[in-house]
């Protein structure tokens, strides 16, 4: 089966196809550098996204605090990150960049901060 894919790695934007045989990547065309090579194989057999959002604050001055993973987590995981994001709260000071969870979905990959709350 042929996927055809935009590769983001680099500006140029390559236009992708991509032949897929049970589920692994046979062949990738269409690219302009390496790095389109490495991108079909991630999003054809191991899909992974930076997941960004908002957490609920209370007391701190602002209603919402921006978050974001500080590594891609699989796709196949996003519903359950977002399920366990609804359900927190943060009440103490935080910086941008503060490790808000350790470990939050994936071992290694932490949720983090993107603004400072609690001035």
């Amino acid at each position: 089966m042929i996927k055809n894919l935009t590769c983001i790695e680099c500006p140029q934007g390559c236009l992708l196809s991509v032949d897929v045989e049970n589920c692994r990547v046979a062949k990738v065309s269409g690219n302009k550098c390496p790095k389109g090579i490495g991108y079909a194989m991630t999003e054809i057999e191991n899909p992974v996204r930076i997941l960004t959002s908002a957490v609920l604050a209370e007391g701190l001055g602002i209603r919402m605090v921006p978050v974001r993973t500080d590594k891609p987590i699989p796709k196949s995981k996003l519903k359950e990150a977002m399920d366990r994001i609804r359900g927190m709260r943060i009440m103490t000071r935080v910086r941008a960049g503060g490790v808000i969870v350790k470990d939050f979905v994936e071992p290694g990959v932490n949720l983090i901060a993107t603004r400072d709350a609690g001035d």
